[in-house]
């Protein structure tokens, strides 16, 4: 189908057998595992074994695992462990400029790994450093990556009694000393070295600065009017009515989610925020493949001390040189790797699935003219128009369905990230704006075509309200024969796509 648009620390649950079967012999009637914990798509089985050695120690003593295929390899690995082999990974970049030289195209590749693949886990585990050190057991601690932006928190200690909310959601001086902190030995001069980067959705350094070495244990001493037992991620939020800006929350969360190697659903996940404000939310569907709760508002605790026994601070959507607004990335390359991975993640969750439909059969172009090749081709397009009124699960599935995505420069283009791997995203126009939509193509590694003949490209001849120099965009009246060439250059690419990943 052609798609034509109009616009965790969170620990994976795993309840273990109180009781081993007393014969061995005897088949147990039920698993030693709850395996419906482990809700990942079958692809991704072996990598989260591999780092799972105890899962699969129960897995091997247990005949009604659900893994049991995947025991016979476990070298596959994502591609951040330690002694990863390069051929074991996930994936690995690619990149195609013809005239590089071989030092060039390897050191592209390594870069681009590091830049928007499963490097990019590594490079954020590399940094974590502990900030306040637990002695003992039942004490805190912190441990941040390099600018705080990201972090883990045991035995949290959270005192809202004051809450000093206004109308910014995200006020640096929202959390005073001692209301923020733990029983630990705190190294005050390398958290104070994290602040470079304070800024509301690029570090969580001003939520922390005010982080307090404790003389009691937050969750023994009775200083908690709510003690939260459940793992807790703690998110701010970018815009949550578009869908480029809010899907960067999505993705690093799920990259949040392998530097703590925990994937569990059986999570409570708190927008931080420190307004008096909703908050506006259009993919709110999509949280159901992260979380079985709702999201909780940091207001929902306004009056309370409440501890927190095992949380993370997220990755923040518009770090410098995070994922993936504003990321600059090498040129020619691209991968089918951790953006592959976290739309897969995503899909399996929802349970939005590929229609086993009849693989169409397109017109040779030989044997036609371009003018009935452009109508036949046209005849295959469903028009949609994502608007409120479409169920964002409903549009999910039609643009998993669809083989060509076509439309304007717009946040809607972001469905990109959920065409099948033979997808093809056809940009209209890009309005000046280059790299977006073609580096995010990139990023979860489908083909990107946009329009290429600028001269082309003129004023449209009426725009209420404006000015004709505000706007340029193709006009209606643009040549037919200018058009076909793209979209037959758009349907060879699908189908060259399609028959690569059926080899595959």
């Amino acid at each position: 189908m052609v798609l034509l648009v109009a616009l965790g620390l969170v620990f994976p649950v795993l309840v273990v057998a109180t009781e081993m079967a007393e014969n061995s012999n005897h088949k147990p009637t039920t698993p030693l595992f709850n395996y419906s914990g482990i809700s990942l798509p079958p692809e991704h089985i072996p990598y989260f074994l591999h780092n799972n050695k105890r899962v699969v120690k129960q897995c091997r003593l247990d005949p009604l695992c659900p893994f049991q295929d995947a025991l016979q390899d476990l070298s596959a690995c994502w591609g951040y462990e330690k002694n990863c082999d390069q051929e074991k990974r996930f994936s690995y970049p690619a990149c195609t400029k013809a005239d590089s030289g071989w030092y060039y195209a390897l050191c592209a590749r390594e870069l681009f790994w590091k830049q928007a693949d499963f490097g990019y886990v590594g490079e954020r585990l590399s940094e974590l450093k502990t900030l306040c050190k637990a002695n003992n057991p039942e004490d805190s601690s912190l441990r941040c990556t390099r600018h705080a932006r990201f972090c883990r928190a045991t035995n949290l200690y959270l005192d809202l009694r004051q809450p000093r909310r206004g109308h910014e959601r995200f006020q640096e001086d929202f959390i005073q000393m001692g209301e923020i902190g733990g029983h630990c030995k705190l190294n005050k001069q390398a958290l104070a070295a994290e602040g470079d980067h304070k800024s509301p959705l690029q570090s969580w350094y001003a939520e922390l600065q005010t982080y307090t070495e404790l003389d009691f244990h937050p969750m023994t001493d009775g200083h908690c009017d709510i003690i939260i037992e459940k793992p807790t991620v703690f998110m701010k939020l970018d815009a949550g009515v578009n869908m480029y800006h809010h899907f960067c929350d999505f993705v690093n969360l799920y990259i949040s989610q392998h530097i703590n190697n925990s994937f569990s659903s059986d999570i409570l996940i708190v927008m931080w925020d420190t307004s008096f404000y909703g908050y506006g939310d259009l993919f709110s569907e999509t949280w159901r493949a992260f979380t079985d709760y709702d999201i909780v508002h940091l207001k929902t605790y306004d009056s309370k001390r409440v501890c927190f026994k095992d949380s993370f601070f997220s990755l923040l959507p518009r770090m410098r040189y995070g994922l993936f607004y504003n990321t600059p990335l090498v040129s020619n390359c691209y991968t089918e790797g951790m953006f592959r991975a976290f739309s897969q993640h995503v899909l399996h969750r929802l349970h939005i699935h590929q229609n086993k439909t009849k693989v169409r059969e397109t017109l040779n172009p030989t044997d036609v003219s371009r003018f009935d090749m452009i109508e036949s081709f046209l005849h295959t397009f469903q028009k949609m128009k994502y608007v409120t009124d479409v169920p964002f699960l409903k549009q999910l599935d039609i643009s998993h369905n669809s083989d060509i995505f076509i439309g304007m420069h717009g946040a809607g283009l972001t469905h990109l990230l959920f065409l099948p791997d033979w997808g093809v995203i056809f940009e209209l126009y890009n309005c000046q704006d280059e790299s977006c939509y073609r580096d995010l193509a990139r990023l979860r590694g489908i083909r990107y075509v946009t329009w290429q003949k600028m001269d082309k490209v003129l004023p449209q001849d009426k725009v209420e309200n404006l000015p004709l120099e505000a706007i340029s965009t193709p006009v209606s009246q643009q040549s037919l024969c200018e058009f076909t060439p793209l979209i037959c250059h758009t349907q060879a690419l699908t189908c060259t796509q399609r028959n690569t990943h059926r080899h595959h």
